[in-house]
């Protein structure tokens, strides 16, 4: 499984940093290759409880935060624009 919290992942036998893995997202999501829904936050919410909604599990909320470029904060202030990509299946085999 691939964590936020390893600065190293081992992925089919490849080893990624955490840059590497947001360089690939936005890589991915630039060229078309990760689909992505955009809007924008109403008020202050957590990245982790939008990936368990979207992802039904909250572990994946490092995914948003790199597509969507802001780091890696769980709270986002209002406003903030986020890219969730539609598909985590998708993201986790460019990985």
């Amino acid at each position: 499984m691939i964590s936020r919290y390893s600065y190293t992942q081992i992925v089919e036998g490849k080893s990624l940093t955490n840059s590497d893995c947001v360089k690939v997202i936005q890589d991915g999501i630039k060229i078309g290759e990760i689909d992505i829904d955009t809007f924008s936050l109403a008020g202050e919410q957590r990245l982790d409880v939008l990936s368990g909604q979207f992802y039904g599990t909250s572990e994946f909320w490092w995914v948003i935060a790199a597509a969507s470029g802001i780091g890696w904060g769980l709270q986002v202030p209002p406003g903030t624009l986020l890219r969730v990509p539609k598909d985590i299946s998708r993201v986790l085999a460019l990985l």
